[in-house]
Formats: structure tokens, C-alpha cells, sequence
């Protein structure tokens, strides 16, 4: 990171080395930096060809062997970038060495024997060597999910791989098929619904080439073009560098799909930069650890969650990214208004003109970015070319980054291998992630237990939705603390998607529901691993910063429930039906605004009875239905009115 000070935009020290750790860079120098760069290279090589088909090694790998593959790359990786103890954080110890020598030649046996288990079986029976692989590959996935995805989601990971050993002797509605410690390992390595199971085929097949094009999008400085065409549209206006945070993070987050990498990558310019407007350090961060959160709900890219969604439902990506649509840009709507209101209460003034880029120069040096955005939008949702999609888009950044940019800053081979290094230090994660998680997955369909839990949470509701949804909530915010999105998710789309499916409500609003839930730990205490991130840049209190963050975020809190009870605000239904709904929630959310932040539209300032009368308000017009509508209306009417009446009498009393 660059380290400069005074108007330069960037904070004076860069984030602690734990938010390295949390992205992977901290380890990759030295020899380690050139096998990451050659193994990372050569993995999106095997990517690119098993996507294409295009038999460069003259043969096309069948899937558990290609899946195979990736793991003796990547996660083998992920033993020389994430270090196993936090006093290992700068160096390489030699048992991580040959942690990775291990993972490589146990993954490249077992994808040389690939044809073998299907043909033979070996997920059930199978000779002693390649039992002893299958165990050896269980250890690896488990170890590689602590350092990649941390203790809890380790712990939760451990449960389930022990729980078939159980399961038999479990009470009520976690009995189910039990297995021996042979069959477990043999199931969990060599089958095809777990390590190598429905998690790895999303990262294999779709997930890989959405990693490299967000890398791509960092190496070629698309962050900071993001940063300035954001501060030229939105940086004179009332509080603008909080917008520009917002619509800069949100334009980025959506791309790289990353959270913390979103908050260390543009909070270094955008928290400074607020801090200097005169907004507190931890309202700054909250600013930015929000924005930050919800790039990742934002199409076209939606991080990795989008991805498994798709495989679970079956149904094509851009149907994700269309009903994902209105709701992420309900919440970045509701982020913006709150810092207008926020700055016309604390009368904070836009960025002096000096700080503020030329559109037409923004414009003129990065609109290849904006052109990929597009190009990647049109390939996704109208081409309907998942697969292909990011390699074109990514061809087409970089070869506009190496023409068009000024010769300085072009794309050329010192670039070419910090994109490898990027791609790889998130792949790598990825996989280690997936891997790991893939334990989950296989533990419930060994047991059958996934859906027995649905049938209990059914049972439990007892045919109420408000208690199945609260139930739901309430099980994904808790299992998304200290667990990543993908770990949460993953989990409740088998236990507790069903449930909500059988009960009558949209698959894709169902499985939405669930991830909105699983995201709120990256700002909602203990966790809040983005509002920490954001709070080391800010030099803010971690928690207050969190608090913080929850209110400025408190949409999200709501949306999901909107989601399951509006299905047109995912755009299921009549044309006049989602115009409606999309309307009144609009509404809903500038009234919210207002009311959190004690500020009212075309009156100023309000007082606490206006400011709970807008929240009532706002809750009138979040429920769909056409008397609660009225109610809201009639509510934001006599609000107005009084607020009137009392700023006339003040002024006739001269005050």
C-alpha cells in the first residue's frame, strides 16, 4: 500500500498485517511469490482449457479429475500463502512446506485416478493406497479451511465431518445413516457430493474466471477510476465524499466480489477523504464497511454466493442477477440518502473543486471500464454465456488497459504478474474455502439430515411464516458469525431453503433471503469483520464503528423480509405490480432515512416524534398492501403539516 499523508487522500499507516493475512498477501514474496506465480499461472491455464474445451495438454480431463487438479494447485497453495500460527505471518516454516508438497502429490494421485472411482467405485470400495490418499485429502481440506477461512468455520467444518460417525446413536431429528471412519474418508474424498462436490464444480467451472476479472479490474487501476468518476459525478454535491464511498465501493465490491479486499482496497482514498469533509472516523468507516458489504449483493458479479445459487436452483446466473437487481439498489439508495441527511444536519459541504476530477478526463483515461461493465452485463444476461463471459470481458480490460492508457500506467508484463499473484492468493482462498465447506455438504447428504431439519422448522412454524421467517433469520445471522457467506450459505440453502420453498414461497427469493441474512456479520457485533477493517484505516472504535454501520445499514435488516413477502420487488409478477412495489419501497427507504437521521425533505431539521413518525411511515410502505400504503401516506402528510405549522410559528415568534 502506498503510504502518504496530508491531502494525498491516503491514510498514514496501512491496515495491520491480520487484513493481509484475512486477503492473502502477506506471505507471497521470495520463492514463495515465483511457485504461487508459475502453480497460479499454470491453474487458470487448466481452467481456461476445461472451460474452452480446448485440449491443450491432448486430452480434456474428466470433472473429479480436472477438480483434482485445481486442489493440488490451489489448495496446496494455500499452505505457503496463509500461515498456520500468527507468529508464522512472515515467514515459511518447513512443516507448511510439506503441507504443500503433500497436498500436490496426493491431489495429483487422486486426479490421476479419477476414471477409476467413477468406474470402479472407489467412493465405497477401494484398494489401501487410495483409501490412505482419501484420508490424507480430508486432513488437507480441514487444515486448509482453518487458515483460509479461520476457527469458527474450522470448528463447524469438524462437527460435520464427524457427524456420520454419530448420527445412529442421535436423537429426533439428527439420526441418520451412519458411516465408519473408512467409509467416511473414502465418501468424503473420493465421492461426488462432497469435497469434490457441488462447491468445487461452481469454482471449477464458473467462479475461476469471475475471480481473474475482478483481479484484472485491481491491476489495471480500476479502483481509482471507479474512485474519481464517482467523486466527478457525486463529489460537489451535499456530504460527497460519503457518496463517492458509497457509489465507488459499490461499483468495485460488485466487480471483485470481496468485501475486505473492497474495504482495504478503496477505503484507503474514501476514509481519509470523508474524515477531511467533516464526517467522524467511525461514521467514515461504517460509510465504507457498508458500501463495502454490499457490492457483493450488487449484479453482475455478486461474489462467489451468486454462483452456488444458481447451481442449487438450477437456474441460469443472469435470473439471479435480475431479481438482485431492485433490492441492491433499494440498499445502496437507503446508504446514500442517510449520509445526505447526515451531512445536511452536521451542514457538511461537498470536495473543494481542487480534488475533484474532470468527468470528460475520468472518462477520456478509463472508459474501457466502464465498457467491460457493460460487456460483461450484456454476455451475462443477454448473450447467456456464464462460462464464457469474464474470460472475454477480461481480454477485452486488459488489451483496452495496454492500449489506451497512458504509457505509464499500461498493462504490461510487471502487471501481468501482479494479476497472476491477485487472481491466485483469491483463488487459492477460494478453494481452500470450498474444499472444506464441500465436508458440509457431504456430511448432510451421507445422513439425510438436511431435510429432516426442513420438515422440523416446518413443524416448528406450524404453518405461521412470520415464525419460519424469524426462525430462519435468526439461524443464518447466527451461523454468519465468523463463517464466510459462502460457508453460511451453502449450509442453510440445504437445511433450511427447502423449508421456506415447501412453504410456498419463490425459490430465488427464498435462497436471497438466506444470503442477505448470511452477510450481515461483516457489520453486526461480535464479528463485523468489514467495520473492523474500515475502523484500523479510520483509527475509529471497532465497535462503535460496527453500531454504527448496523444503523447506517439497516436496510438490509429488512429487505430480506420484503424479498419473501414481495416477490415483484425480484421482478416476479404483473409490469404494474412491480412498478408499485418498487415505488412505494423507494419511498419507504427515503422516509427511512430521514427518520434514522433526523432530517426531513423541503422542512430541515425534525425532532424525535417526527423522526418515529417517518420510521412508522417508512413501515407503512415497506408492507405490501394497498391500505398500508394509505397509512404511510396519510402518516408522511400529517408529519409534514406539522412540521410546517411549528417552523411558521417559530419564525412569526422570530426564533
Amino acid at each position: 500500500m502506498v503510504e502518504q499523508s496530508g491531502q494525498s487522500g491516503v491514510v498514514d499507516d496501512a491496515p495491520p498485517l491480520e487484513i493481509y493475512e484475512e486477503i492473502g498477501k502477506a506471505r507471497i514474496s521470495g520463492v514463495v511469490y515465483w511457485i504461487t506465480l508459475l502453480f497460479g499461472g499454470f491453474g487458470i491455464i487448466v481452467a481456461i482449457n476445461q472451460t474452452f474445451s480446448l485440449n491443450a495438454f491432448g486430452y480434456v480431463l474428466i470433472d473429479n479429475s480436472y477438480y483434482y487438479l485445481l486442489i493440488a494447485v490451489f489448495l496446496s497453495l494455500a499452505f505457503l500463502i496463509f500461515p498456520g500460527r500468527k507468529k508464522d505471518a512472515d515467514h515459511v516454516p518447513v512443516y507448511d512446506w510439506v503441507l504443500f508438497a503433500t497436498s500436490v502429490v496426493t491431489s495429483l494421485y487422486l486426479s490421476y485416478h479419477g476414471g477409476d472411482m467413477v468406474l470402479k467405485g472407489w467412493d465405497i470400495v477401494a484398494p489401501v493406497e487410495p483409501t490412505i490418499a482419501a484420508a490424507v485429502m480430508c486432513f488437507l481440506a480441514l487444515e486448509g479451511v482453518r487458515r483460509a477461512g479461520g476457527m469458527v468455520l474450522f470448528g463447524v467444518c469438524l462437527v460435520f465431518f464427524t457427524f456420520p460417525l454419530w448420527t445412529d446413536q442421535a436423537p429426533g431429528f439428527l439420526w441418520g445413516a451412519g458411516k465408519g471412519p473408512v467409509e467416511l474418508v473414502r465418501a468424503y474424498a473420493m465421492g461426488f457430493e462432497s469435497i469434490v462436490g457441488m462447491p468445487m464444480r461452481v469454482a471449477g467451472n464458473i467462479l475461476i474466471g469471475f475471480l481473474v476479472f475482478g483481479a484484472a479490474l485491481v491491476v489495471t487501476g480500476g479502483g481509482e477510476f471507479f474512485m474519481n468518476f464517482a467523486s466527478a459525478l457525486l463529489g460537489k454535491t451535499r456530504g460527497g465524499p460519503a457518496k463517492v464511498a458509497i457509489l465507488s465501493s459499490g461499483f468495485f465490491g460488485s466487480l471483485s466480489g470481496s468485501v475486505i479486499s473492497n474495504v482495504v482496497t478503496t477505503g484507503q482514498l474514501t476514509i481519509p477523504t470523508m474524515k477531511r469533509a467533516g464526517y467522524t472516523p467511525a461514521y467514515a468507516a461504517s460509510v465504507e464497511a457498508c458500501a463495502s458489504t454490499g457490492g457483493t449483493l450488487m449484479p453482475p458479479v455478486m461474489g462467489a454466493v451468486a454462483f452456488l445459487m444458481a447451481e442449487f436452483l438450477n437456474i441460469p446466473y443472469r435470473d439471479i442477477v435480475i431479481a438482485a437487481a431492485v433490492p441492491s439498489f433499494l440498499f445502496y439508495l437507503a446508504l446514500v440518502l442517510q449520509v445526505d441527511c447526515y451531512a445536511a444536519v452536521k451542514g457538511l459541504k461537498g470536495q473543494p473543486a481542487s480534488e475533484i476530477p474532470s468527468l470528460w478526463k475520468t472518462l477520456k483515461d478509463g472508459w474501457f471500464y466502464l465498457f467491460s461493465l457493460l460487456l460483461l452485463v450484456y454476455l451475462l444476461v443477454y448473450a447467456r454465456l456464464e462460462l464464457y463471459a469474464p474470460y472475454y470481458t477480461t481480454v477485452v480490460l486488459l488489451v483496452s488497459a495496454t492500449i489506451f492508457r497512458k504509457k505509464e500506467r499500461r498493462f504490461n508484463f510487471k502487471k501481468f504478474k501482479e494479476l497472476v499473484i491477485e487472481s491466485t492468493s483469491i483463488i487459492a482462498s477460494i478453494i481452500a474455502i470450498l474444499a472444506g465447506i464441500g465436508v458440509i455438504v457431504g456430511s448432510l447428504a451421507f445422513t439425510g439430515v438436511g431435510g429432516a431439519f426442513s420438515r422440523e422448522l416446518l413443524g416448528i412454524a406450524e404453518g405461521s411464516l412470520a415464525l419460519l421467517l424469524v426462525m430462519g433469520a435468526l439461524t443464518s445471522f447466527l451461523l454468519g458469525m465468523g463463517v464466510t457467506v459462502s460457508a453460511c450459505y451453502i449450509f442453510l440453502a440445504i437445511v433450511l431453503g427447502p423449508a421456506l420453498i415447501e412453504f410456498g414461497l419463490d425459490p430465488v427469493a427464498s435462497h436471497l433471503f438466506i444470503l442477505y441474512w448470511g452477510m450481515m456479520s461483516y457489520i453486526t457485533p461480535p464479528v463485523a469483520l468489514a467495520a473492523v477493517a474500515a475502523a484500523v484505516i479510520a483509527r475509529s472504535g471497532a465497535m462503535e464503528t460496527a453500531f454504527l454501520a448496523m444503523r447506517l445499514g439497516s436496510i438490509k435488516f429488512i429487505l430480506p423480509f420484503i424479498i419473501v413477502l414481495t416477490p415483484s420487488l425480484i421482478m416476479r409478477g404483473e409490469p404494474d405490480a412491480i412498478v408499485v412495489s418498487i415505488s412505494a419501497c423507494v419511498l419507504a427507504v427515503l422516509f427511512m432515512a430521514g427518520g434514522f437521521e433526523g432530517y426531513l425533505y423541503g422542512v430541515g431539521k425534525i425532532d424525535w416524534p417526527s423522526r418515529i413518525a417517518l420510521l412508522v411511515a417508512a413501515a407503512g410502505f415497506i408492507y405490501p398492501d394497498k391500505a398500508s400504503y394509505v397509512f404511510g401516506a396519510v402518516v408522511v402528510a400529517v408529519t409534514y403539516g406539522a412540521n410546517i405549522v411549528l417552523a411558521r410559528a417559530r419564525r412569526q415568534r422570530g426564533e
